[in-house]
């Protein structure tokens, strides 16, 4: 690609992220929502895309320490899907309580914001926002897997966003929408699984902080993930006209 086309095509993406997209077809919404339902609860492939997952939930603990004024040190994700984002400020009080609360909230969040912007119609700005967050984060990750993990989910969407078609745009966006929205739901129900061996899981630590039993965090954090899947799938299915999928659309079934 010469100076001339790279030019043309910054261009093109810029004017599309100020205006909006053709939405897709209903068969790529739907299929998009099927594939990453499978990809969820398929154990081989959760076991990979479960870094996405991790990623979005570091993300959400990163932002909310920053956002209550505690300072930012560093993020690691570990090739188990683990991950640890270590934040300075007082080890109480609400700033304390609020990143910790943060990241299992965060991937339905996200999700159910990609939801939004894609029932507007915004697909680039989806996917250039997704480009931006990474980069973001990636300052401050501090290990090797964590630093090849968010270059290699960043360069997809990069390439995508760059010279990928209008539908594989589309399929793309669609995809990880759907898949944030399923998949903030299992790692809450491994939470609750894994609390026995794991006495520092952040619904234990919220207990800690707060008094209140970490049972009721992870219930918490269960509602918001379903509450998330239901308001963003109707977000996603909005324009599935004709396509009934009662309480999700609008539509009127016969």
């Amino acid at each position: 690609m010469n100076t001339a086309e790279l030019a043309e095509r910054g261009s093109t993406i810029l004017d599309r992220l100020t205006t909006t997209q053709t939405p897709p077809p209903w068969q790529l919404v739907i299929g998009t929502g099927a594939i990453a339902l499978l990809l969820v609860v398929f154990r081989p492939t959760w076991r990979i895309l479960r870094n996405i997952v991790t990623i979005a939930h570091e993300g959400g603990h990163a932002f909310t320490a920053l956002l209550t004024g505690r300072r930012l040190n560093s993020i690691r994700l570990h090739s188990d899907t683990s991950g640890l984002t270590v934040s300075s400020g007082k080890p109480y009080g609400f700033g304390m309580i609020l990143t910790s609360a943060a990241g299992y909230p965060a991937p339905a969040l996200v999700g159910l914001g990609y939801a939004a912007l894609l029932g507007a119609h915004r697909i680039t700005l989806m996917l250039w926002l997704t480009i931006a967050l990474l980069l973001v984060l990636l300052v401050k990750v501090r290990n090797g897997y964590g630093l090849l993990s968010m270059v290699v989910t960043g360069g997809i969407v990069f390439v995508v966003s760059w010279f990928g078609t209008d539908t594989t745009q589309a399929a793309l966006a669609y995809s990880a929408a759907w898949f944030l929205l399923f998949a903030a739901v299992r790692p809450v129900i491994e939470l609750q699984r894994n609390r026995r061996h794991e006495p520092n899981s952040d619904a234990d630590q919220l207990a800690r902080l707060t008094r209140i039993p970490g049972l009721v965090w992870v219930l918490l954090f269960g509602l918001v993930a379903l509450c998330s899947l239901v308001l963003g799938a109707r977000l996603l299915l909005a324009d599935t006209t004709g396509v009934c999928v009662p309480p999700l659309t609008h539509s009127t079934c016969a």
